[in-house]
């Protein structure tokens, strides 16, 4: 990501691009373009071979199929390996990518990012206008899967970073680990560590034809048991070479690390991938123990659920004491008309030109507990949206050149009073601009909230009249 990349934006490619390959599995030459795509549209693969161009998301709820790589499937459509360009785009900050493929496996090419890291950079990134609404968790979640001794957790954090442990009970991998505190680090630090097999394993793909599109250059081979002579024989036929040997470390010579601990890096690039599965943007510390493509896209799955069941929550705005207000009590009298015992507004927390929170302190000193159910004090659902209102006045005001306004109510639709609100709640009053104003025509969604608890909500219209 380069200098003065906004996270809190969403981000599409500047222009289309395209890189050709085999696939690994299916060894069929494939065009793959990535094209610019608006925000909201998230990352869809295109299968423009097949009649009618049919268009598969990259959801986690489409994934049919992990024994080598991830798959997506729908209606008896498939595209297959995408772990390795959704972690590319992930890395990259893209949210918004068309992928056009005229085949059913994404070129593997190097077995890693890089190459999909490279174009995305040579079509460049452009910064959308629109926000990205990043997805948090306050509590953990596990996955466990004890016949694998695969471990995944996702802890509540500020940021998306991710830690990943490997052992295979091999003498040549040993126990490895890798960890990305930042995803702005991904380019350099895990996008070029390629794919891994051990040979045994590569010696069944091969005799089952379940790897037809094997390269020199695509995976680095683990040899962690002794090898005869006529399986050397064999594999330099299939990797095209004459002089095939293991080297001290334990890896055949078909190529060189680029880090001590690639397959550890190359593990945590696979993650990444799957994860982006889930389709929605998350702030959260991902620890995986031993993980593979199967338990990834279970976890995805549990955070996808997670999120969606909490997906209200991520809106709630937060009361931090500590924080000075944007607009004391004193700063919205000069804002607003309202006084003592009317100006039901004490601090303005947020405000930009589309949203705005307001908090209310509601005491039992308040005077319509004196009539309103006195020996069972509700505060009115009126005064709420009366509340409401001036908050939003505030954001409305905001949005007009310098000069003094009164507002006035011209319509409430969709009025729904949800949880009783009492003495000692303090409201949180969020209102958000539908639509620019025009000729003094405001129009909003607000919404009340006691902790995170939705207490009223409603749409809202006003009138801003100048005054003279």
């Amino acid at each position: 990501m380069e200098p003065g990349f906004n996270p809190d934006l969403q981000h599409t490619l500047r222009e289309p691009v395209s890189v050709s390959g085999t696939g690994l599995h299916t060894g069929i030459n494939v065009d793959m373009t990535l094209m610019p795509a608006n925000p909201g549209f998230g990352i869809q693969f295109k299968r423009i071979d097949l009649p009618g161009q049919p268009i598969i998301k990259a959801d986690c709820d489409l994934v049919t199929d992990t024994s080598r790589g991830t798959t997506l499937e729908e209606n008896d459509t498939k595209v297959s390996t995408v772990e390795h360009v959704l972690a590319a785009l992930v890395g990259m900050g893209v949210d918004n990518c068309l992928i056009e493929i005229n085949g059913p496996e994404i070129p593997i090419i190097d077995g890693s990012s890089a190459p999909f890291v490279d174009i995305i950079d040579e079509a460049g990134i452009l910064e959308q206008d629109a926000a990205k609404n990043w997805y948090t968790i306050d509590t953990n979640i596990t996955y466990l899967n004890d016949e694998k001794r695969v471990e995944l957790v996702a802890m509540p954090s500020t940021n998306y970073k991710l830690t990943t442990l490997i052992d295979f009970n091999s003498p040549v991998l040993g126990t490895q680990h890798a960890s990305l505190k930042s995803i702005r680090d991904f380019k350099s630090e895990i996008a070029p560590c390629r794919t891994f097999c051990f040979l045994h394993e590569l010696e069944a793909l091969i005799e089952n034809n379940l790897i037809k599109g094997g390269d020199i250059n695509n995976a680095i081979v683990v040899v962690d048991k002794p090898i005869t002579p006529e399986a050397m024989t064999r594999l330099s036929k299939v990797f095209r070479k004459e002089h095939i040997e293991v080297k001290s470390e334990g890896y055949l010579n078909n190529l060189e690390l680029r880090f001590p601990n690639e397959p550890a890096r190359h593990k945590l690039l696979d993650v990444v991938g799957d994860l982006a599965l889930i389709g929605y943007p998350i702030k959260a510390h991902i620890i995986a123990n031993r993980p593979g493509h199967y338990s990834n896209v279970e976890f995805a799955r549990m955070l996808k659920q997670y999120i969606r069941k909490n997906k209200h929550v991520k809106d709630v705005p937060v009361y931090d004491s500590a924080q000075p207000p944007v607009y004391t009590t004193q700063q919205i009298e000069k804002k607003l008309p309202h006084r003592y015992p009317f100006l039901l507004v004490d601090k303005i927390l947020e405000l930009s030109d589309k949203h705005i929170v307001g908090l209310k302190n509601v005491t039992f000193n308040e005077p319509f507990f004196q009539g309103h159910f006195p020996s069972n004090p509700v505060m009115p659902g009126v005064l709420q949206i009366e509340a409401l209102a001036q908050t939003g006045g505030i954001l409305a005001i905001n949005n007009l050149p310098t000069g003094e306004y009164d507002t006035y109510f011209v319509k409430i639709d969709n009025c729904k009073f949800k949880l009783k609100v009492l003495p000692g709640d303090t409201l949180l009053m969020k209102l958000e601009l539908l639509a620019p104003i025009r000729r003094g025509i405001c129009e909003m969604h607000g919404t009340v909230y006691v902790g995170n608890k939705i207490t009223t909500e409603a749409y809202l219209m006003a009138q801003l009249v100048k005054r003279t």
